[in-house]
């Protein structure tokens, strides 16, 4: 029997880590948007000011979550999930156009992204399969269905044109790795990613010779019991048909700004007058968001004295560019800090997933912290240059109440099921 609301024990730890980067977070998200006014922390007319009303909510949100019984989340993981594809659906008829992707709904003078809930719900629906099916991830029926059950949310949000929330999806690769998916599928994408960049860098003909030496090596020198040579000859056919997919996905399927981002990131543009326009348009942003960092020293400059915060140089400095402000104003050692926060977030929570007593629990845990990962590496690697610039947040930091609301719902169901193996136990 569900114990009373008040008797039920959380892992304060955990809350007490959210806490510290909603709070952390929207201090630097009032220096980056504060443009010396007076402060009145509720003035909707700034994004902290917002960010403060969608605080306020999120903890209504916790409280409801909380209130809930855990094994409500187990039972109705499919409704939730079949609810959460028609909201991303629904977004072809009723959507609002937003810098060029279709994912958002208006409501009223605010908006609301459907793509943000769809992960919680996705996590919901991956553990629930898991779960049921008792399955190990070993055989390939059960691979394809656990894949279906992410593509189909990935696939529609690429159709409206939101490629960044969609390659988030990928995060649930480590989920399926943890619960038995054979380490070979590892092997195969870290080799896919390593012949896309030579295929691109240089040509197909590097690509493939690179690809054939790792290859035959592999084949005369890391096997004890060598298969027949047919093998890694039809390994190497395959990988020259995979470069010139790569190729012909680039130069005929990628969309203009698409292939601009990846082009600067590889160094692909020879035309000395394209590269400027280039660096004038898509690495404007990483630049002044790099000397930002930069300039902030050890230390920083101090809360809302940096100059280059408030100055404005970093455009959407609040949302997807936030970090230039900690390194800013609080230089490395913020910035070291509030990636400490994160990391310790990201191994509590796999910690308290194999603690966990049921698979749903545990496979559920592990979707949040993959995905809380994803987001985690990527926003920070883009930000300091060291990948593509794709539009993702920084969870429970960056400015925005559907991103908020969705990584609260996201951890605290994880907490909630928690909750539920202590009183439990």
């Amino acid at each position: 029997m569900q114990r009373d609301f008040r008797g039920l024990d959380f892992d304060w730890i955990t809350i007490a880590l959210f806490l510290l980067l909603v709070g952390f977070g929207w201090l630097n998200i009032m220096s980056a948007s504060h443009t010396g006014e007076v402060v009145s922390y509720f003035d909707m007319s700034h994004p902290y000011g917002k960010q403060s009303i969608f605080i306020i909510f999120t903890f209504v949100l916790i409280i409801l979550i909380l209130a809930l019984d855990a094994k409500f989340y187990e039972r109705f993981a499919s409704i939730i999930y079949i609810l959460s594809m028609i909201s991303l659906l629904g977004l072809f008829l009723f959507g609002k156009n937003v810098n060029g992707a279709l994912g958002w709904y208006g409501i009223g003078g605010m908006t609301l992204q459907p793509s943000e809930f769809a992960k919680f719900a996705t996590s919901l629906a991956v553990a629930k399969y898991i779960s049921d099916l008792q399955t190990n991830m070993k055989t390939l029926k059960d691979q394809v269905k656990a894949a279906g059950i992410i593509a189909l949310p990935a696939i529609i949000i690429v159709l409206q044109n939101d490629t960044g929330s969609a390659l988030v999806y990928v995060a649930f690769f480590f989920v399926f790795y943890r619960e038995g998916l054979q380490q070979i599928y590892l092997v195969v994408a870290v080799f896919l990613v390593l012949l896309a960049v030579l295929a691109l860098k240089f040509n197909v003909v590097v690509a493939v010779l690179v690809a054939g030496l790792l290859i035959f090596g592999h084949h005369f020198f890391g096997q004890k019991k060598r298969p027949h040579i047919v093998q890694p000859i039809a390994i190497l056919l395959l990988c020259l048909a995979v470069s010139f997919g790569i190729k012909y996905f680039y130069n005929n399927i990628l969309q203009f700004h698409q292939k601009d981002r990846i082009s600067l990131w590889l160094r692909l543009e020879n035309d000395p007058q394209k590269l400027r326009e280039l660096k004038q348009t898509i690495l404007y942003n990483l630049h002044e968001s790099e000397k930002a960092i930069s300039s902030g020293g050890l230390t920083g400059k101090g809360f809302m004295q940096g100059t280059r915060t408030t100055g404005k140089f970093v455009p959407e400095q609040h949302t997807d560019y936030i970090f230039s402000t900690v390194g800013e104003e609080w230089g490395f050692l913020g910035s070291a800090l509030l990636v400490i926060l994160f990391v310790a977030l990201l191994l509590r929570i796999l910690y308290l997933a194999e603690l966990q007593k049921s698979q749903f629990s545990r496979v559920y845990g592990y979707c949040v912290a993959s995905i809380l990962f994803f987001h985690f590496l990527i926003n920070i690697g883009m930000v300091m240059g060291l990948i593509p610039t794709i539009g993702i947040p920084l969870p429970f930091f960056s400015y925005g109440g559907s991103a908020l609301w969705a990584f609260t719902i996201l951890l605290f169901i994880f907490i909630k099921l928690d909750s539920n193996r202590i009183n439990e136990w």
